[in-house]
């Protein structure tokens, strides 16, 4: 078989066996009532992701103070927080407004791509971010030295690297599937589980090759983190000074909180076998960490982080000095 046939059979494999062209999302409920209170509260919190995470990487940018490793991190964990809630909310607002709960079978698989891509980009993003934390702590004196911004730049583009490599791994696996039977996917977003729920192909195979890819990753992710923390715990419990071991354990409180939340959620609900999808306790896993996480992280680095707020009130500081000079000119 040809390349060119070869891909001509993934795209006819990617049409159920009845030529519809749609998936239909039936969504968190039936109830016109809840899903109208449902729709004003993701909007809420939609608007809310898109300010906090757009105003820290302004904030970010606009104060030369916060242009370190820690908050060039940062910077871009805001970038992917609004990204994969962008990926997911719009969509589900417009299944709770609406009467078209139809997705194309394209959308469906591009939403997942981009999903994945972003989440397993997440996964290596923030266990960077634990070894950025493990330098500042366990040897702060090279700490300029080994987090150059070149190196810096390196384990930010391979997070991308192995976030497009575990995507596009699931991508090629999906696409082999037939679905003869239903395209009624019970959730809110084309996520993977659900959607190998409703082939009518032998998933076994596939289904293992998804759970490796994404084990290593959540592995490879948590080892890294792990042993970063394990190290920074071992050089807090040297330090002699109470003192001492608060702030050291306050440069790394935020982040290990972002951490546990993230994780928790996504091993819950993704690193167990794709038969034992339910509809409840998945779906409120699944809100919680593509709809409400990517909403708590810039409150969760900003709120228990005085750089922030200090660099917040430089920001504005700069504002009401440009406008003051600004009148005084007209």
């Amino acid at each position: 078989m040809t390349v060119s046939d070869h891909s001509t059979q993934l795209t006819v494999n990617m049409w159920n066996c009845r030529n519809e062209s749609d998936f239909i999302l039936i969504g968190l409920t039936d109830s016109t009532e809840v899903q109208l209170a449902l729709s004003v509260l993701f909007l809420l919190i939609y608007l809310v992701t898109v300010l906090g995470n757009t105003g820290m990487i302004l904030i970010i940018h606009l104060d030369v103070q916060l242009h370190t490793p820690m908050y060039f991190f940062l910077t871009h964990l805001s970038f992917l927080d609004l990204s994969y809630s962008t990926v997911i909310t719009p969509k589900t607002l417009e299944n709770l407004l609406t009467s078209k709960k139809n997705i194309s079978f394209s959308g469906c698989f591009t939403q997942m791509y981009f999903f994945v891509l972003l989440a397993a980009t997440e996964c290596f993003l923030l266990s960077s971010m634990a070894y950025d934390r493990y330098i500042a702590i366990c040897n702060p004196l090279h700490y300029s030295v080994i987090m150059s911004t070149q190196f810096c730049s390196f384990l930010l583009t391979g997070s991308y690297i192995f976030g497009a490599m575990d995507s596009s791994v699931n991508i090629l696996c999906m696409s082999t599937l037939n679905f003869c039977n239903s395209t009624v996917i019970h959730e809110f977003f084309c996520d993977t589980s659900p959607v190998i729920a409703l082939s009518c192909s032998d998933t076994h195979d596939i289904e293992f090759i998804i759970f490796m890819f994404a084990g290593s990753t959540l592995l490879l992710s948590l080892t890294t983190i792990s042993v970063s923390y394990a190290s920074i715990l071992s050089t807090i419990l040297k330090i002699k000074s109470t003192s001492g071991k608060r702030k050291a354990f306050s440069t790394c409180a935020s982040h290990l909180l972002g951490v546990t939340v993230f994780y928790g959620t996504v091993i819950f609900t993704h690193l167990k076998p794709n038969k034992s999808f339910s509809l409840g306790k998945d779906q409120v896993a699944s809100v919680f960490y593509t709809i409400v996480i990517p909403m708590l992280n810039p409150l969760i680095y900003s709120l228990r982080n005085k750089e922030v707020k200090r660099a917040l009130s430089r920001v504005m500081q700069k504002t009401e000095s440009s406008k003051h000079w600004g009148k005084q000119w007209c």
